[in-house]
């Protein structure tokens, strides 16, 4: 059986702005950044997956949350796919996820 990527876009529809589903305070973040962050421990610069451990997109509200609080920047744009936001974690990141497995 083959598998197959299916493309997202997981951009707010009406100009809404996107919630990132999980609870988190500027601190302390959700289960759900915290996954991702991690991600990007071992990762060569700190890169941030795209996709989840299943194939999954990460969800944009996801990543622009850990964005808004200095936890990931963006990386480079990617001319392709100019809606997948490519970012790799902030010392600020790697700090949160320390101190999140203390």
């Amino acid at each position: 059986m083959a598998l197959r990527l299916v493309e997202t876009n997981n951009a707010p529809r009406d100009g809404a702005k996107a919630k990132d589903s999980g609870k988190a305070s500027d601190n302390k973040p959700s289960e759900q950044q915290l996954k991702y962050l991690r991600r990007g421990i071992n990762q060569p610069g700190g890169k941030l997956p795209l996709f989840d451990e299943y194939g999954r997109e990460i969800p944009d509200a996801t990543i622009r949350s850990c964005i808004d609080r200095g936890w990931a920047e963006p990386w480079f744009g990617n001319p392709i796919k100019p809606y997948w936001l490519v970012c790799k974690l902030t010392e600020k990141g790697r700090k949160v996820v320390k101190d999140a497995a203390n």
